[in-house]
């Protein structure tokens, strides 16, 4: 499963969650068997697209997100994790949350 995340760095600890508006750089982490096998950072977004993530993770239920909607993309919202290991354990539990329109 490969998780599409806006961050604010590329520091896979310090690193946090952003809305997509205030996005520095694309996440990408690869879970298989809940286990983080990597994590990938992507300049634009459309970079990290081309590696057809399974699902988006964003922090609030009014993001931008239509475009991965219409890419078939599950879009998730993590209300309150923000960090990449609290985001991929609230994934593996499913504590993340639907969109809400």
């Amino acid at each position: 499963m490969k998780l599409l995340v806006p961050m604010d760095s590329e520091d896979t600890q310090e690193g946090v969650l952003v809305p997509i508006a205030e996005v520095k750089t694309w996440g990408l982490i690869d879970v298989e068997e809940g286990q983080v096998v990597e994590v990938r950072f992507f300049a634009d977004k459309e970079a990290a697209l081309e590696e057809w993530p399974d699902a988006i993770i964003v922090s609030g239920d009014y993001e931008p997100v239509m475009e991965f909607i219409e890419q078939q993309m599950m879009v998730l919202v993590a209300h309150m994790q923000r960090s990449i290991d609290d985001i991929v354990e609230a994934f593996l539990f499913k504590e993340l949350h639907e969109l809400a329109f």
